[in-house]
């Protein structure tokens, strides 16, 4: 991997060693650079208060500069939440993870913009084209050209 991209995660495994995970939010895992598994969990009283989602990161030698592969793990009996942006493989249609993405957001932010996002969500349910999207997806969301229709949900 690109030096840029393990100087980078090697400083924020770092910092989420010695400062800790936000609430909800635990590393799992991240034995190396190119892959992180956390569990997110959405507190407070919402739609999905006290469910506990898997969420995996995939890095590329260009992090911090392009974004991380990020999306819900299915597999071992686990689905995605149920949500207007999650489609049931996992893959999540968020700007920060297309064309919002900055190199200042940490996998951290990530994780609890992802947080707040299902913290806020006022109606369980897929996105309109979930069973296409789903039967055509790549391997890897970043791969996808989502559209982005709101940032309210």
């Amino acid at each position: 991997m690109a030096s840029i991209a393990s100087k980078r995660l090697a400083k924020e495994l770092s910092e989420i060693k010695s400062e800790g995970c936000p609430v909800g939010i635990l590393l799992l895992q991240a034995d190396d650079f190119s892959r992180w598994i956390f569990s997110i969990e959405v507190l407070g009283d919402s739609l999905y208060q006290s469910e506990v989602h898997t969420l995996q990161f995939r890095f590329d030698p260009q992090y911090p500069i392009s974004s991380p592969a990020v999306q819900f793990v299915v597999t071992d009996g686990k689905e995605a939440p149920i949500h207007p942006h999650v489609y049931s493989n996992g893959h999540i249609c968020a700007s920060i993870l297309g064309n919002e993405w900055s190199p200042v957001l940490s996998v951290i932010a990530v994780c609890v913009t992802i947080q707040s996002m299902l913290a806020s969500c006022k109606e369980k349910k897929r996105p309109l084209d979930d069973r296409m999207y789903v039967r055509n997806a790549p391997e890897n969301p970043k791969k996808t050209q989502f559209e982005y229709h709101d940032d309210t949900v």
